[in-house]
């Protein structure tokens, strides 16, 4: 037997099966594009995101010789998508960087009470979430709003495309701003204000939880052999956290896929002002009676997306020739010094925890002699600095964090690794499986249909990790580079180029 976990990111999905204790079997993986049709506008095309997921599941079901049983999705948060009754998708998916809702998330706080909004959902308003763009959509077009029968994110979008009922995790629920946090249903306050019915959301239930089991003629179209359950998974972040390991309190995942983002767990909820001011959150964890903040920028791993879009041409060309991936390429031989660069890596605005839209990326200190390398690394060095940044206010608010566990796709790079661990002076350590969201989602599939405790195979399966600890004399000077960094965006925010 075996377990699937399918990661639906914002550029791309990912499919793994992994056998009984863990260990990868098969993988495939699909890239899609994000969509700018407008200023501020950021979307997907759901039909093409959904052939792509299917896509991966077919390619990893056709080389499988250990049968799937049950699967389980981590999803992107945020995103969702309007389906008509018919089935058929009524517009893109605003995906989390879409930011074209600024009036509503000015207007209905206001109108609802931020202080009792936070206390409800757990989180505080910014264009990202899901409730804002739904007021946008009502607003704007309202034509789709009236036609709409569900409201869908990516992960209770797919459960409904393999023909059950849509299902949605508490967690993902968590990132709508529409779930209550502390009852773990929808809120009918929150919807009653916005004018939308219960029935056009997906049921609600706890990560781990069996939610259905594929019917027969959608399993055989998709390439499974056995009966397969459909399990709960989660919001990706949390998903990523429990795949690399992140199983008590003190711990804390630090995943680099689109969004740089730092995940660790609590054993309660904690819902503080505190936290609050900060726009740092408390939703469910993906392991039961289980809590979590994220404190994350929007610009991650898709810096070097745009890098090598932009400015790597010559890279591109040599990974083609070398057969060898891109990236790789493009952090080979990083200057082994930190840079003289200082880089604010708001290039899709802001995350935590200023949550401003209109921040803009910057680089600043070059010079004619500054080599490509060096901006590169400089890059890396802006978005740790950042994470940094809200590692010091989560310290400031009480969560304890002794070490972090990588995950995501930067995992696998030896000098971005190191940087991370000098930035934050903090060990980092790297899990033997790299794809921790298919990991957890897998692993969550397992333990929900075998109804064991997924705790231990985690612990043992990540037994062999490489852990990067801080180098003295680099995290000295990075330390004094971030006194001058937590000046950058203050000195810059006022200028044109914000406004």
């Amino acid at each position: 037997m075996s377990y699937l976990g399918l990661d639906i990111g914002t550029t791309g999905c990912k499919a793994v099966a992994f056998d009984d204790e863990g260990k990868a079997l098969r993988e495939a993986y699909r890239e899609y594009p994000l969509l700018h049709p407008a200023a501020g506008h950021a979307e997907l095309d759901p039909q093409y995101v959904m052939d792509q997921c299917f896509d991966v599941i077919r390619q990893v079901n056709a080389s499988l010789n250990d049968p799937v049983t049950a699967m389980c999705i981590s999803s992107q948060g945020e995103a969702f998508t309007a389906v008509g009754e018919d089935g058929a998708f009524l517009c893109d998916a605003m995906v989390s960087s879409d930011s074209r809702a600024v009036a509503e998330v000015r207007e209905f706080p206001d109108a609802f009470g931020r202080e009792h909004l936070y206390d409800i959902t757990g989180h505080t308003a910014h264009s990202s979430f899901s409730l804002f763009k739904l007021l946008w959509l009502k607003k704007n077009k309202h034509d789709v709003w009236k036609r709409t029968r569900y409201f869908l994110c990516f992960e209770d979008l797919l459960i409904y495309k393999l023909n059950l009922p849509p299902a949605i995790s508490w967690p993902l629920a968590g990132r709508t701003m529409l779930f209550d946090v502390t009852k773990h249903t929808w809120s009918g306050e929150i919807l009653n204000h916005i004018e939308l019915d219960e029935g056009r959301l997906a049921s609600v239930h706890p990560s781990g939880s069996v939610v259905g089991v594929i019917p027969r003629e959608a399993a055989e179209s998709l390439g499974f052999s056995k009966e397969v359950s459909v399990v709960a998974g989660g919001h990706d972040q949390v998903i990523n956290a429990v795949g690399a390991g992140v199983l008590q309190p003190g711990l804390c995942m630090y995943a680099t896929g689109t969004v740089e983002c730092f995940c660790p767990m609590f054993d309660k909820q904690v819902l503080s002002p505190r936290l609050m001011n900060q726009n740092l959150c408390c939703y469910d964890y993906a392991l039961p009676d289980a809590y979590a903040t994220v404190a994350y920028n929007i610009t991650g791993g898709n810096i070097l997306k745009w890098f090598r879009d932009e400015l790597g041409q010559y890279e591109t060309h040599l990974a083609e020739k070398n057969n060898t991936s891109v990236y790789a390429e493009l952090l080979e031989d990083l200057p082994a010094d930190p840079t003289s660069l200082l880089v604010l890596p708001y290039f899709a605005g802001s995350g935590t925890p200023y949550f401003d839209n209109n921040a803009r990326g910057a680089i600043v200190g070059l010079q004619l002699t500054t080599t490509k390398k060096e901006i590169i690394k400089a890059l890396l060095e802006g978005i740790t600095l950042e994470m940094r940044f809200n590692l010091e206010l989560m310290e400031e608010a009480g969560i304890v964090i002794d070490s972090f566990l990588a995950g995501g796709g930067a995992a696998r790079n030896d000098a971005w690794n190191q940087i991370k661990a000098d930035v934050l002076n903090k060990p980092v350590t790297i899990r033997r499986t790299a794809e921790t969201g298919c990991f957890g989602a897998a692993m969550l599939a397992r333990g929900a249909t075998t109804r064991t405790d997924i705790r231990n195979l985690i612990r043992r399966v990540h037994e062999k990790s490489r852990t990067y600890h801080p180098i003295a004399k680099n995290a000295g000077r990075y330390s004094e580079i971030y006194a001058r960094y937590k000046e950058l965006y203050p000195s810059l925010k006022n200028t044109s180029c914000f406004l």
